[in-house]
């Protein structure tokens, strides 16, 4: 029988929401204790764990008896002295979500606490879970025969209202590309199997957010931008966002292309956002495309309606999770390591400098 695994939680909001729904779905695993400031945040989550102890402070939720691991799911800008004081106390095994931090300062702070930290630090990149995204990677190198050009294009909604609207500004969530795309370069170095060696990135604000003020303060937060980024491989990648185009058919699209062919993950949008007026939500697929001759095929990829019902992530936190708790149960490795947090970051931080100023950033 599985050893049962008590989870910590450092804040409840719209993402960490989804962390308990899911978490609720693994056998042999509870929510043990909660920490989350906001009122309306902390009622949600006694709904989703009712069973949780729910305490005022960092502090106190590290106190509590019988904790096996944590997860951080609080503001990106609170990331780094969450995990600082963690080491500090009492270093459990860690989920903490992207992005792990969102400056250089920070990104020193993280690598040099995690280079004696005792027990499992895993950095949560949802997007390498969505079933037809491993799909993706597991046929990509036969298809293409190696790869030489990776294209990501996310065309969804606008940020959403999030606790003192701290999405909204580029001070506490890093820019858009750090906060919302270091998923996309995990995938690229995911995918290639390469590092980033130069980042050139144009962006904006253009559509979303100009007339709201929070704290008066106009939101500063792109909504639309392009990145380029060469990798030592030699292959290109590059990646399209739009964040207000919530009306396609699908969110994600992923290609990648080499020399024997082409293979494409097509992935749809959160269940709750599809408008019913427009048929039954489709399927997530991936398509193979060699050169000639052509045999190419479409495969389509369903995901559990139990697990669509619970998240935004196409199933993927549900996933996610399992193999972490493997990893806290000494049952399997950690898969996104907290290098591979910094270098997703890394990347987004480059984009932003890039599209700011003008200029290739070399990494």
């Amino acid at each position: 029988m599985a050893r049962h695994i008590s989870y910590g939680v450092i804040g409840c909001g719209m993402m960490g929401q989804e962390h308990l729904r899911n978490i609720a779905l693994l056998p042999d695993t509870s929510i043990a204790a909660i920490f989350e400031p906001d009122v309306m945040m902390r009622d949600a989550a006694r709904q989703l764990a009712p069973h949780a102890v729910f305490v005022d402070t960092v502090e106190a939720l590290l106190a509590v008896p019988g904790l096996d691991c944590l997860l951080i799911a609080s503001p990106n800008q609170f990331h780094v002295d969450q995990l600082r004081l963690v080491a500090a106390t009492r270093p459990l095994p860690v989920l903490v979500e992207k992005p792990i931090a969102i400056s250089d300062a920070g990104l020193h702070a993280v690598r040099q606490l995690a280079g004696d930290y005792p027990a499992p630090l895993w950095v949560a990149m949802e997007y390498r879970y969505m079933p037809p995204v491993a799909r993706f990677i597991e046929q990509v190198a036969g298809v293409t025969g190696g790869i030489t050009m990776l294209t990501i294009r996310e065309h969804r909604y606008p940020f959403l209202t999030k606790v003192s609207a701290w999405n909204r500004f580029n001070s506490q969530s890093g820019g858009t590309f750090v906060e919302k795309c270091c998923h996309f370069f995990d995938l690229m170095r995911l995918i290639l199997k390469s590092e980033p060696t130069r980042v050139m990135a144009s962006a904006g604000q253009a559509v979303n957010h100009l007339d709201e003020v929070h704290g008066g303060r106009t939101p500063d937060i792109w909504d639309h931008g392009y990145v380029l980024v060469d990798f030592a491989s030699g292959a290109r990648a590059m990646l399209e966002l739009c964040m207000f185009a919530e009306g396609g058919r699908y969110q994600e699209e992923i290609s990648a292309v080499g020399a024997q062919g082409k293979i494409e993950c097509l992935v749809p949008g959160p269940t709750r956002f599809w408008p019913v007026d427009r048929g039954p939500q489709p399927t997530a697929q991936v398509i193979m495309s060699p050169r000639p001759p052509h045999t190419g095929s479409a495969l389509e990829i369903p995901v559990d309606p139990d697990l669509l019902a619970v998240g935004d992530h196409n199933g993927s936190t549900f996933y996610q999770h399992k193999r972490f708790v493997a990893a806290v149960r000494g049952e399997g490795p950690v898969e996104v390591t907290v290098d591979d947090g910094i270098a997703a970051v890394a990347i987004g931080m480059a984009a932003q400098r890039s599209a700011r100023e003008g200029i290739a950033v070399i990494l």
